[in-house]
């Protein structure tokens, strides 16, 4: 399965409109419906606020072998990767523990691909550079990284990055505050709805 036919399952299940769900996660229903149906490959930021919104961790839309392990290994590789609109590849690290209290990520990204527009998503965000080198801006001011630097910051903040280098390689680990594993797969007060007689669309 897709990403986007992964979120309708969730969402329909959910007995939740495109609109209850884009509403929660602050995109339009337009957007949402493009990643839906696979027209719009989502950033990263997008994919964690829509799973906010369903309640399901992130690991639900990008892994089908997901579990309860409690221990996960993980070897170096190029496979798992996913690219975005936005120009960059990730993919979710440690995917096969789907409750987990943290998101971490890899992200790739080379100089010149990946396009300029602010992200925002619910939480908190650090980032770590392995290799090559970036400049990520948050609220307005650039930070540059290389190799071996840090950067922790809210990530309702506007942030976004660009390679300066011909790729750069970081971990980016995201936590939402507030979001309790005992609230996964319930759906949010005053957004469920009673069976419909149709599927929405």
């Amino acid at each position: 399965m897709t990403i986007g036919s992964r979120i309708r399952t969730v969402r329909l299940r959910a007995h939740l409109r495109l609109d209850d769900v884009a509403a929660l996660c602050g995109v339009t229903k337009s957007l949402l419906s493009k990643i839906e149906t696979g027209a719009v490959k989502p950033a990263v930021a997008t994919l964690v606020g829509v799973a906010r919104a369903l309640r399901v961790p992130v690991a639900a839309f990008l892994d089908d072998d997901g579990g309860a392990r409690r221990t996960v290994l993980m070897r170096g590789g190029d496979e798992g990767f996913q690219r975005t609109d936005k120009g960059y590849r990730y993919r979710l690290l440690a995917a096969e523990r789907v409750e987990k209290a943290m998101q971490p990520f890899i992200f790739r990204a080379r100089r010149g691909e990946v396009k300029p527009g602010p992200l925002r998503h619910a939480g908190e965000e650090f980032v770590h550079v392995l290799s090559g080198e970036l400049d990520f801006r948050v609220s307005g001011t650039t930070h540059h990284l290389k190799p071996g630097d840090g950067l922790y910051f809210d990530s309702d903040e506007e942030h976004d990055f660009a390679a300066t280098t011909a790729e750069a390689v970081w971990i980016a680990v995201f936590h939402e505050r507030g979001s309790a594993d005992a609230d996964r797969g319930k759906i949010p007060r005053g957004r469920r709805r009673a069976r419909p007689r149709a599927r929405p669309s």
